[in-house]
C-alpha cells in the first residue's frame, strides 16, 4: 500500500493505492464522514489481483480543505475533481466502487465518462427514492429552509453521537464494531472549517435526490455489470435501495448483508469475496 498526494486546482488530494498497474482497475469512492481509509483492509485483501486507488476528497481524509470561498464543496465538484485524478494517474478504464457519498460522485463519473467505467459496485451507495429513510425528512426540512434548520443540522452532523450511530445503525451486535471508527472520524469532524464544508454537501444532496432518475436511466441504457452489497442495519439508505436496482438492472448481484452503513465494519471477508467473485466474471 503507498499514501500519495497530487495537486489538482491548487489542493492537495491524498489518495491510497495498492497493486500493479497491468491488473484491473478499481476506483473506490468513499462515504461520509470517513475517508478512503474506510478501504484500507479490503484493498490490502485484493492488492495482489487488481489496482486499486482510494482518494479523499476534498475536506475529507488527508486531503486538502479549502475554504467553502475556495472551493464550492457540491457533488458536481467533488466529481469533476475525481475525474481530474484519474486523468492525471491516467486510469482510463476501471470498476466504480461506490459507497454513501460515493454513489453520488461516482454516478456523476460513469456519465462524463461512460468509456472509463467497466462495471459499478455499490454498498449502500443509494441511487432510488425507495431507499431513503426516515431520517430524510429532517434532510427535506433543511432544504426547504436552511436558516431556520442550519444550527440543527450542523449540531447533529458533528456530534459524537451521531458519528457512532452511523456505524452502529439498528446492528444489535454493538460489541462487533471497533469503537476507533467513529472516535477517529468525530475528530477530523471536528477540524477547522468542517461545520460549512459538511452542511453545504447535505444542502446539496437534494441535487442528488433529483439526479436519480437520471442515472437510473444511465444505468438502463448502459447496463454496466453490478455488484449490490447492503447492510440490513442501515437507517439511512434501507434494504429496499438495494432491491430497486433490478428495475433499472435485472441481472445486478444484489447480497443483503447482516451489516451496517459501512458494511466492511463488520463483514468484510463477505464484501471482499464478493467482491472478488464479481470481479472475475467481468471480460477482461
Amino acid at each position: 500500500m503507498t499514501y500519495r498526494t497530487i495537486e489538482i486546482d491548487g489542493s492537495k488530494i491524498a489518495y491510497r493505492e495498492i497493486g500493479s498497474h497491468d491488473k484491473p482497475a478499481i476506483l473506490l469512492l468513499h462515504g461520509v464522514p470517513s475517508s478512503s481509509r474506510m478501504y484500507e483492509d479490503l484493498m490490502k485483501r485484493l492488492g495482489n489481483e487488481y489496482h486499486l486507488v482510494a482518494p479523499d476528497y476534498p475536506g475529507f481524509g488527508n486531503s486538502d480543505a479549502p475554504s467553502p470561498q475556495d472551493y464550492t464543496y457540491t457533488f458536481d465538484h467533488l466529481a469533476k475533481t475525481i475525474i481530474k485524478l484519474t486523468d492525471t494517474l491516467k486510469l482510463d478504464r476501471y470498476v466504480l466502487f461506490m459507497q454513501d457519498y460515493g454513489a453520488p460522485v461516482g454516478m456523476r463519473v460513469a456519465m462524463a465518462r461512460p468509456q472509463s467505467v467497466m462495471g459499478t459496485i455499490f454498498q449502500n451507495g443509494n441511487v432510488y427514492e425507495e431507499g431513503l429513510g426516515p431520517m430524510w425528512e429532517k434532510r427535506k426540512a433543511f432544504w426547504n429552509n436552511r436558516d431556520d434548520f442550519q444550527a440543527e443540522v450542523v449540531k447533529q452532523q458533528q456530534s459524537l453521537a451521531v458519528t457512532r450511530a452511523r456505524h452502529l445503525g439498528t446492528d444489535p451486535n454493538i460489541e462487533a464494531y471497533n469503537p476507533d471508527l467513529w472516535m477517529d472520524e468525530h475528530a477530523y469532524l471536528n477540524r477547522p472549517g468542517q461545520e460549512q464544508i459538511q452542511s453545504d454537501l447535505i444542502f446539496d444532496y437534494q441535487n442528488n435526490i433529483a439526479a436519480y432518475p437520471i442515472w437510473q436511466s444511465w444505468l438502463r441504457a448502459h447496463t454496466p455489470s453490478t455488484l449490490v452489497m447492503w447492510g440490513k442495519y442501515d437507517p439511512a439508505f434501507t434494504v429496499a435501495g438495494a432491491d430497486a436496482f433490478k428495475k433499472d438492472l435485472p441481472e445486478a448481484d444484489i447480497h443483503i448483508l447482516d451489516a451496517g452503513h459501512f458494511a466492511m465494519d463488520t463483514k468484510l471477508d463477505e464484501v471482499a469475496s464478493f467482491t472478488r467473485a464479481y470481479m472475475a466474471r467481468l471480460p477482461r
